[in-house]
């Protein structure tokens, strides 16, 4: 309600110093042909001056101001990535059935071309994984994802990533096998239905983690080669990748 009454009694002091002024014009070269002439040709160019800041200027700023959200988004992954994500794509890996084939498509290094990574984007848009949840594997995962919850709550938390959808999917599928895990007593009496349940979450967030994964790839190796060639010789997806030292 104050910034509202502000606001109408700026407008008014404002319409109160133009007539003042006109009037002082007026009273000053008793001139109302010149003030008549300038102020219609003032009020031509009110229109364009619209279009310059509404449609031009005020498009300029908001593509800067999502590319500096994006820049800030690109570090929330990267923190993601760099604590969680790379070695829940290690953890989930025994438990791919097609982990050959991913890791032939997805083998980025240093010095991959740009077709390459560019094959990577088409590859995992179009391949369904494959995930065959065991016991020996869920135990490892269900322990590391426990450690980080956390974390997730905190990047759930942050309001940036409302507008970053994949990253939003990513994580409400990390979090919610996290509590499928926990749900669970002894992972290795666990049924088969149950076996199964768990393959269609872990699927879900791998699905989610390595598609985020290629894009956050493509991201450092245009704007943070020094970054890029770190994960891509750490890079949890080749076969030959030096490990993840924590």
């Amino acid at each position: 309600m104050l910034d509202r009454k502000w606001t109408i009694y700026l407008a008014a002091a404002l319409i109160v110093l133009s007539g003042a002024l006109y009037l002082l014009h007026f009273t000053v070269f008793q001139d109302p042909h010149h003030i008549w002439i300038y102020f219609l040709g003032d009020l031509a160019f009110v229109p364009i001056e619209v279009l310059l800041v509404t449609l031009i200027l005020h498009q300029l700023l908001e593509i800067r101001d999502r590319k500096m959200k994006l820049e800030k988004m690109n570090m929330v992954i990267g923190t993601f990535f760099s604590a969680a994500g790379q070695e829940l794509l290690q953890l989930i890996g025994p438990m791919v059935t097609d982990l050959q084939d991913i890791q032939e498509h997805l083998a980025l290094g240093p010095q991959s071309p740009d077709a390459q990574m560019q094959a990577a984007v088409k590859y995992v848009h179009g391949t369904d994984f494959h995930i065959a949840a065991a016991a020996e594997h869920l135990g490892p995962l269900r322990n590391f994802l426990a450690d980080r919850t956390d974390l997730l709550l905190r990047l759930l938390e942050n309001p940036a990533i409302l507008e970053h959808e994949s990253f939003t999917d990513l994580l409400w599928a990390v979090s919610h096998l996290s509590e499928e895990l926990q749900a669970r007593g002894d992972l290795a009496a666990l049924p088969e239905s149950d076996l199964g349940h768990l393959s269609g979450d872990v699927d879900r967030a791998y699905t989610h983690l390595v598609g985020q994964w290629v894009r956050y790839m493509i991201h450092l190796r245009s704007d943070y080669p020094y970054l890029f060639s770190l994960a891509a010789r750490t890079n949890p997806l080749r076969a030959d990748a030096s490990p993840v030292v924590r």
